[in-house]
């Protein structure tokens, strides 16, 4: 018994030391400058502060050192953030990146045909406030710093934090000590231009380096004895560094940040200031070498931060505080003057009560900022009453454009030149509509207009129009549609034009696949120049058409796609026609399209598709036939590319095809493709097992092409045994 009563005294009296100990040793703050991808520096700094057991008692940073500081602050280590920072996305970082997958059909297509896109309001085109919103920050930051959700005083935090925003109408400094962490850090680093304002408490917040990128008076006021401040600022530029605007612009932006930053330094008890001059503030792919130049800043410092040890052991944060699961109990939205709840929920695809992933959940999001109608997209987690569960309030503030302007360029042996002009109107006569118009100029002149009505969860409704002009010279071969009685002529010139519209209504999940049934009327115009008037060939008539249409694409890109995979497939029954041909009986066609895409030793990827078309009844006039041939065109109708031969050269009423397609990325953008396609093509094939023979249709092509701002840009060359002839294409810009 005196054994373990003098191991309790000596217990308690250790207890009380080291109690006294840490009552009365100095606290330590650490000040975070700003700097963009320079910020990647404090990581360095505070490596060592661990390694030599400083404890850090608060926290203070502004733009990225609030970005920095929050995390630190929230329980993570110095080697856990480099870990974190190591697998962000760069580019989405930087342009608000938004996964195709994550894009609603509509979305897709308006993202892959134009090349420029305005706002356009009381005939006054305007420009966006910023190049990104910054929801990839957002839901990123909302992630890692899920564990702390429920802390709304942020000096509640393992380590207290503070951070600094600018008032955008009054120029003031806002000081973020509480409310939604995930908010309050993304407006201290909403840098002007590139990221959006943020809206906190009623003020319209940008980043708080323009007003105090170096908090140290905010974290002194907190309860700092012993300040550590770490600066990656650019700092003013001599005379002789000023030389061109550029330079101007950034010494103006400037003046702000470092105004009173003699006076701050010296406040500051340990001034850090890493050697980052080599690098800029968009540098992020050298995070390594920045986070090493912010060790060996520190490292000059050693001695003095020695002082400060106390042998204190930062623990890193347990994988089980991170935010991957939510047992969500309801989602909560601000009222809306132009969209519903069921849109809403419908881009969220999320059950109001459920466990959900928060991988789901962000998918979720970024489809809700892919339909570009919100400018401002804030959402936080609330506990539900005692409970376990969470509440998800947004918080959307609809855009102020719903008018644009947009623009397309392209150039393909089909369509030959074009210019596309669109106008675009968002909430034309209900909640949730968007109304298109594109007229497409050049040598053949074609327009689409396209009406949709998004309920969300709901069917929606839609209608189309569309109208298709093409001139073509055709060559000559037993496997077109040319009548074999009429084959004195090398080429045959027509002249083709498709006139169809559509009401419809749809049904998607997720963005992943849609449902359509709709009813199509179609107009054919089609004559060839030779004078051979032939009725079976040339076209004058209307036709009735129900339709349905299944579509699933999780590919990442169009043109150069590395993963995912397609299905398209669509049934066309013709059940009525002015017969101009006096030929007409009922038909049904039907077309599917899948395909496959996977990347091998991260630059390689491989595509198989394959397509069939089946007509199914009586025989067609030729030209609702299928055609094949050419490359680099939008596929309209029954005009489908085939490498091998020229548009439109080869065609039948059913056919199957195959494409493998090898495509090398070896540099950033640029592309390396070498392809294959093989078809077996005929009248009413399938009824017979003569289309499993080897193909008799077969082509090759190897190309370069490059993804730039108006689109992708590819040349082709191509060759096929039948023909015995190569065709070089040339394709310019997005497809339309």
């Amino acid at each position: 018994m005196r054994l373990l009563l003098s191991i309790f005294l000596c217990l308690l009296i250790c207890n009380n030391l080291l109690n006294a100990q840490e009552t009365t040793r100095p606290k330590v703050g650490v000040v975070l400058s700003g700097g963009g991808a320079k910020g990647f520096a404090h990581i360095g700094v505070l490596k060592v502060l661990e390694q030599e057991g400083v404890k850090v008692d608060y926290i203070g940073g502004t733009s990225m050192g609030a970005i920095i500081g929050s995390l630190y602050a929230s329980g993570y280590t110095a080697h856990q953030l480099d870990s974190i920072f190591r697998t962000v996305d760069i580019d989405a970082l930087m342009q608000d990146y938004i996964p195709r997958t994550s894009k609603s059909f509509y979305e897709k297509r308006n993202d892959e045909i134009y090349a420029l896109q305005l706002p356009f309001e009381d005939f006054r085109i305007g420009t966006p406030v910023a190049l990104s919103k910054g929801m990839y920050n957002y839901n990123l930051l909302s992630r890692l710093l899920g564990h702390v959700r429920r802390t709304l005083e942020f000096k509640d935090l393992p380590i207290p934090f503070v951070c600094i925003g600018t008032d955008v109408v009054t120029g003031e400094q806002v000081i973020l000590q509480k409310g939604n962490l995930p908010q309050s850090v993304l407006a201290s680093g909403a840098f002007p231009s590139l990221y959006s304002p943020v809206e906190i408490d009623g003020k319209l917040l940008i980043d708080g380096g323009v007003v105090n990128n170096y908090p140290i008076d905010e974290v002194k006021a907190m309860g700092a004895d012993i300040i550590i401040g770490v600066d990656v600022q650019d700092g003013l530029k001599t005379q002789e560094e000023i030389k061109g605007a550029t330079d101007v612009l950034m010494q103006i932006a400037n003046y702000g940040m470092y105004r009173g930053m003699d006076e701050k330094i010296a406040k500051t008890d340990i001034y850090i200031r890493p050697d980052i001059t080599n690098y800029s503030v968009v540098t992020f792919d050298k995070g390594n070498e920045i986070i090493q130049k912010g060790i060996d800043a520190a490292m000059l410092q050693i001695d003095k931060i020695k002082e400060l040890s106390t042998n204190y052991t930062k623990k890193a944060l347990p994988i089980s505080h991170v935010f991957d699961t939510i047992s969500l109990k309801r989602i909560e939205v601000n009222k809306l003057q132009s969209y519903t709840k069921d849109y809403i929920m419908g881009k969220l695809s999320q059950p109001e009560d459920g466990c959900v992933a928060f991988s789901d959940l962000e998918a979720g999001i970024n489809n809700l900022n892919a339909t570009q109608n919100f400018a401002h997209i804030n959402y936080r987690f609330l506990q539900y009453k005692d409970t376990d569960d969470e509440v998800l309030m947004f918080q959307l503030v609809e855009s102020p454009y719903t008018r644009f302007l947009k623009f397309g360029l392209h150039y393909d042996e089909l369509y030959k030149s074009s210019v596309l002009l669109n106008l675009t109107q968002k909430k034309l006569l209900f909640k949730n509509d968007v109304a298109s118009f594109d007229l497409i100029i050049g040598d053949n002149v074609r327009y689409h207009f396209n009406y949709f009505i998004d309920n969300g969860i709901r069917w929606s409704l839609g209608m189309q129009s569309r109208l298709v002009n093409i001139k073509q010279n055709i060559r000559s071969t037993t496997h077109n549609l040319l009548p074999s009685t009429n084959q004195q002529y090398e080429r045959y010139h027509i002249r083709f034009t498709d006139w169809t519209n559509r009401i419809y209504i749809q049904n998607y999940h997720k963005n992943l696949f849609s449902i359509t049934l709709g009813l199509e009327h179609k107009f054919h115009l089609v004559d060839e120049t030779n004078n051979y008037t032939e009725k079976a060939w040339i076209d004058n008539s209307h036709y009735l058409i129900p339709y349905f249409n299944f579509v699933l694409d999780t590919y990442d890109n169009k043109y150069f796609p590395t993963r995912g995979a397609k299905f398209n497939a669509e049934m066309r029954h013709y059940i009525l026609s002015t017969d101009y041909n006096n030929n007409f009986s009922p038909f049904t066609q039907i077309v599917a399209d899948v395909g496959f895409t996977k990347t091998f030793f991260k630059r390689l990827s491989i595509e198989t598709s394959g397509s069939v078309g089946i007509t199914i009844g009586s025989e067609p006039s030729s030209n609702h036939h299928f055609f094949h041939g050419g490359y680099g065109f939008e596929t309209i109708h029954n005009i489908r590319p085939f490498y091998g031969y020229e548009a439109m050269s080869a065609s039948a009423d059913s056919y199957i095809k195959a494409l493998l397609r090898l495509d090398y990325r070896f540099y950033k953008k640029h592309h390396f493709n070498i392809s294959a396609n093989f078809a077996q093509m005929g009248a009413s094939m399938f009824e017979t097992t003569d289309w499993l023979r080897a193909p008799d249709f077969t082509g090759y092509a190897m190309g370069y092409g490059i993804q730039t701002v108006i689109g992708p840009i590819e040349i082709k060359q191509s060759y096929s045994t039948e023909v015995d002839k190569s065709f070089t294409w040339f394709s310019v810009g997005f497809w339309f």
